[in-house]
């Protein structure tokens, strides 16, 4: 375990970090049936892909387009063209699960006098929404969006947001991701990175290294010297 020094801030991913982007399709399991777990993946993985072919092409679309279009391929790939699933799919993404330890965990942090931040790929309609289902809204000093940049992780751009809203150098703050890639681009930018690994992924071969792997957001308070 290694203890992270000086943190004024914790600076949280979204989608896989704070919320489950599989209650999605868990919530039409019903008419998914036996294609649920090949559906939640294959659109999972799209949607990270168009993200990282828009930005290199430069061709931003917000990341509502880019995940539609990813369930578009998901559905069509998978020959599911129900009346209403796509719509209802949607509808389920800005309504996304918590993980069952974040409440408690943000909790914590912010009890122990730490900033508390999400840094997204998501629209600000997108967060908005789903923090607020959640009940976090009085949680977070910032919710930041790289619609604010116009281009996705893991794009330099993007973790300097976190730097410039906030006021706080890259090194005093850590940055919770449970994307790989996501984690080392933050580690390569300057923060301290703590990688939850809730998918058991394997380390990337990319710039940068976490300071730490957790396999739950439970695991942090006890990383930070505020804990």
């Amino acid at each position: 375990m290694t203890k992270l020094r000086d943190v004024q801030a914790c600076v949280f991913d979204a989608y896989g970090t704070l919320f489950d982007f599989a209650s999605a399709a868990r919530g039409c399991r019903a008419e998914i049936g036996d294609d649920f777990d090949k559906l939640t993946v294959l659109w999972r993985d799209k949607q990270l892909q168009y993200t990282w072919l828009r930005a290199a092409q430069e061709r931003h679309a917000d990341f509502w387009q880019v995940t539609g279009d990813a369930l578009d391929f998901a559905l069509d790939t998978l020959g599911l063209q129900r009346a209403g699933l796509r719509d209802r799919l949607m509808e389920l993404y800005l309504a996304l699960d918590a993980f069952p330890e974040v409440p408690r965990v943000l909790g914590q942090l912010k009890a122990a006098g730490l900033r508390l931040a999400i840094l997204s790929n998501g629209t600000p309609a997108m967060l908005e929404a789903v923090v607020r289902n959640a009940g976090l809204g009085s949680v977070f000093d910032a919710v930041l969006s790289v619609e604010e940049v116009g281009v996705y992780k893991p794009s330099r751009k993007v973790y300097q947001l976190a730097v410039d809203r906030l006021g706080i150098p890259e090194a005093n703050m850590c940055f919770l991701s449970s994307n790989a890639w996501d984690a080392y681009a933050a580690s390569a930018f300057g923060m301290q990175v703590v990688w939850c690994n809730r998918y058991g992924q394997r380390p990337e071969r990319l710039p940068g290294k976490p300071d730490d792997e957790i396999k739950s957001l439970d695991d942090l308070p006890a990383l930070l010297e505020t804990a």
